[in-house]
């Protein structure tokens, strides 16, 4: 089948080429504002590549009017604040659409995606590559085969170093990237409802720029959350050697996740085009749960919701 990717030289466009190689279709145009975008030759060297938006349409209305060659597929890589318009364009042009997370900031923006696929026949589908890790479906496992009355305890950290081109960039404008609540937080969210269940209580304790936290209370779990890009929130047993640490523990028992990802994308591309994809109502309740977040004023912490890595914070400067 034939693939389109806008944003291709954005940070995850890489996967996504990797993804349509490896499912045996074909990268047959991309488009970005920048043309830092060499790595296409390794991928699909006779992509048409656009750094003008009107002009990518033009010629991907030009496939369709053809027939043959028309698009079958759109990935959308761009910034979080235009996938709404550019999944829209993906539909509308008769595509399906695979879109990186989160899809749109708000959940009426999700209603009118949902009126765009009644109108146009197409579906969206997110990247929500947590759903695919082995460790994610034995904690699911581990949950459904136990079938607790109690809540279990879970902690969920989660600290991706990010230099100082983070906050230089659009994914450092929440008017852009809806805050990092959005931009790293969101997969994690569907994975905590996919094992625990319907999200019961929400709270935010703490938000900035670089770092934020909270508790949410599911049937099955309470769990206090930690989410940070800033290297001082590393643990010393990591600092200097890794910069990235994922951790999840239920009831203080550890489940590794840090490794495994390097494919997920793949997996993702081929559960899609198997039709088993993750479409808008699967992503609704963690896109939900982000936008309260967004909009939530933070509260301090009762007793025992509190991340540690919030309490080891230095809040007051003193």
């Amino acid at each position: 089948m034939n693939f389109a990717l806008i944003g291709a030289a954005g940070y995850i466009a890489p996967r996504h080429m990797q993804a349509i190689k490896e499912t045996g279709n074909e990268l047959v145009a991309a488009y970005d504002i920048n043309d830092s975008v060499g790595i296409i030759d390794s991928i699909s060297p006779d992509c048409a590549f656009f750094t003008e938006f009107e002009y990518f349409l033009e010629h991907a209305w030009r496939l369709r009017r053809r027939g043959e060659g028309a698009l079958d597929y759109m990935a959308v890589c761009s910034p979080n604040h235009l996938h709404s318009a550019h999944i829209t364009a993906g539909l509308q042009l008769g595509c399906d659409v695979i879109c990186e997370k989160p899809l749109v900031p708000t959940p009426a923006l999700l209603d009118e995606l949902r009126s765009v696929e009644g109108e146009t026949g197409r579906r969206v589908y997110s990247i929500m590559q947590l759903r695919h890790h082995p460790a994610i479906h034995e904690l699911r496992d581990k949950v459904i085969a136990e079938a607790r009355q109690t809540r279990y305890e879970v902690e969920l950290t989660y600290i991706t170093v990010r230099g100082p081109w983070y906050l230089a960039s659009w994914k450092g404008d929440p008017r852009k990237s809806f805050g990092v609540v959005a931009e790293i937080g969101v997969h994690f969210f569907d994975m905590l409802h996919l094992v625990f269940g319907e999200l019961q209580r929400q709270v935010l304790h703490y938000s900035d720029d670089h770092k934020a936290a909270g508790f949410l209370e599911y049937e099955k779990a309470r769990v206090r959350w930690f989410l940070s890009i800033d290297a001082e929130d590393l643990p010393e047993s990591v600092r200097g050697r890794q910069s990235t640490y994922r951790s999840i523990t239920c009831d203080g028992e550890a489940f590794e996740f840090s490794n495994g990802f390097d494919d997920l994308h793949s997996v993702s591309y081929r559960e899609i085009l198997a039709g088993r994809g993750f479409g808008i109502d699967t992503v609704r309740h963690c896109l939900e749960t982000v936008h309260s977040l967004r909009l939530a004023r933070p509260e301090p912490p009762r007793e025992g919701e509190a991340h540690p890595r919030l309490l080891a914070l230095d809040l007051d400067g003193g």
